[in-house]
């Protein structure tokens, strides 16, 4: 059965439990880019991104077994809090490993939720190897934020939604960190609408998707630099199911500063009156970046998040 299928599959799974989030259009942003922008505000899902779709269509396949052994995941906080929202619905047991550098705002929410957090010293890819490794020690079940076809498409139901809202798009904007986003959307739209041009969004400081296409295999950095797009940063898994997604699907990579972070989410903030993170700010940005090849088109973003601190939300509006 092919993605596009599964993806069907898993939008009749989970949406009675999600928000069928908004698509709008963005008249500043129109204006900018000379075309049609649209908004996708998956800021504006359950737990405040889109990652409430991918965990709970992974828990709701499990086996009562599987279930009842508990399960495991790693994540900076937006795979967290799906995963943990995904275990209030199905009343299975969890535990989130975290680096201990995740946004505080992201920690606080988690606290609301019925699962253990275990703090890693470490960048979110050491965190994801211990995670794994517990989970295969006490024979609980892994769920990756991204290395993982259930996990994948349940992000794919994005596009489910999309293509009904927005049936003829020339080109879709979404960041990219481990791939798991822009791999179920991509595999559904390019079913759908070959000549859908995709872009992987990504913080010139942490370009890791990027690099790995280009060199055919994944490619790690040694120093993971700080960036306003933590929900996309880190490193990936070596076996990554996403790297030939991302190799085959997306069209072109687009790489963005900070300040052009902070740019977008501060336009957001003014021309629509909503909060966005920064790996959303990047995809906004890119857009912007783009604006040439996009004269007379139509553009989706994905506003993949809204998860930000009030006090750094604050310091760039």
């Amino acid at each position: 059965m092919n993605d596009v299928a599964k993806i069907k599959e898993a939008y009749q799974r989970i949406k009675s439990h999600i928000h069928r989030t908004n698509l709008i259009k963005s008249p500043s942003l129109s204006k900018a880019v000379g075309g049609d922008v649209y908004l996708k505000l998956e800021n504006e899902q359950h737990t405040g991104s889109f990652k409430a779709r991918g965990s709970l269509n992974k828990l709701l396949v499990l086996t009562d077994e599987q279930k009842s052994k508990g399960v495991v995941t790693a994540s900076t906080g937006n795979h967290g809090l799906g995963f943990s929202r995904a275990c209030a619905i199905t009343e299975t047991s969890g535990i989130v490993f975290l680096p201990e550098s995740a946004a505080k705002t992201k920690v606080n929410k988690l606290n609301d939720y019925p699962v253990e957090l275990r703090f890693i010293a470490g960048n979110s890819l050491q965190t994801e190897i211990s995670a794994k490794a517990y989970a295969e020690a006490e024979g609980m079940t892994w769920v990756s934020p991204y290395n993982d076809y259930d996990v994948l498409q349940g992000q794919g139901t994005i596009a489910c939604e999309l293509m009904e809202q927005l049936p003829s798009i020339d080109a879709i904007f979404a960041t990219v960190g481990g791939g798991g986003l822009i791999s179920g959307i991509a595999s559904y739209v390019k079913d759908q609408s070959p000549q859908t041009k995709v872009y992987g969004c990504q913080p010139i400081l942490s370009p890791e998707m990027s690099l790995s296409v280009e060199a055919g295999q994944v490619i790690s950095l040694e120093e993971n630099l700080p960036t306003l797009s933590d929900g996309s940063a880190g490193g990936i898994e070596d076996n990554t199911i996403t790297l030939s997604y991302c190799q085959l699907f997306i069209d072109e990579f687009v790489l963005i500063t900070e300040e052009e972070i902070k740019d977008g989410i501060r336009r957001v903030a003014k021309d629509h009156n909503k909060i966005i993170e920064g790996a959303a700010g990047v995809s906004v940005s890119a857009v912007l970046k783009k604006k040439e090849e996009l004269k007379g088109k139509t553009s989706v973003v994905i506003v993949c998040g809204g998860n930000i601190s009030l006090d750094v939300f604050k310091g760039i509006i």
